[in-house]
């Protein structure tokens, strides 16, 4: 089966731990976790990577570029032409502000909606990877400039709520990688919004 490139966005260093652009690296991290793999830093394609098989035995490559946000794609993409990798079988997983806190929601096409890394992403790899957009919004108080908002942390009480939800997030990230987009966005576009 042929190789599947998972890559989660956010920005490397500590000073970005635990803030909301970072959940990409976070839900990686658990993703990464609930199946046994552990990091290694690439310093030839700019990321901490982490080989493994999904449960039906199909390759993955779990990504998180340590080019910044702005760059993430420049990262992936040497990735994915190393290892011939389409687009069709890249998966990104990044924050989406205009989902509610927790919520996920996958798509295979879009305009990068005003996110950097996406923008990134599309600028080299080109259209037809799969969004994997989890919810850190709504954005509060709603003047706050969005690009201070993204890169604060989550308050305690937005972290328990996420925290809580991640085990669901990667089962839903788990139902894209061995079951498709398609299958998963019936699935998971469908749920209900958090109350």
């Amino acid at each position: 089966m042929s190789l599947l490139i998972v890559a989660g966005l956010g920005n490397p260093g500590s000073a970005y731990d635990g803030t909301r652009h970072n959940a990409g690296f976070t839900i990686l991290d658990a993703l990464a976790r609930s199946l046994g793999l552990a990091w290694e830093r690439s310093r030839r394609f700019e990321a901490d990577l982490a080989r493994g098989d999904t449960a039906p035995g199909r390759p993955v490559l779990l990504v998180k570029p340590l080019t910044f946000m702005n760059e993430s794609g420049r990262a992936v993409q040497a990735l994915a032409s190393f290892h011939r990798v389409p687009p069709a079988d890249t998966v990104a997983v990044y924050d989406d502000l205009n989902i509610p806190l927790g919520l996920v929601k996958v798509s295979v096409t879009g305009s990068a909606g005003g996110h950097n890394g996406l923008a990134s992403l599309l600028a080299h790899l080109g259209d037809g990877f799969t969004r994997y957009r989890v919810g850190i919004g709504p954005k509060e108080p709603p003047e706050m400039d969005m690009a201070n908002f993204v890169l604060a942390r989550f308050t305690p009480e937005q972290q328990k709520i996420f925290t809580q939800q991640l085990d669901q997030i990667v089962s839903g990230l788990r139902l894209v990688l061995t079951d498709g987009a398609d299958k998963a966005m019936n699935l998971l576009n469908r749920r209900p919004t958090a109350q």
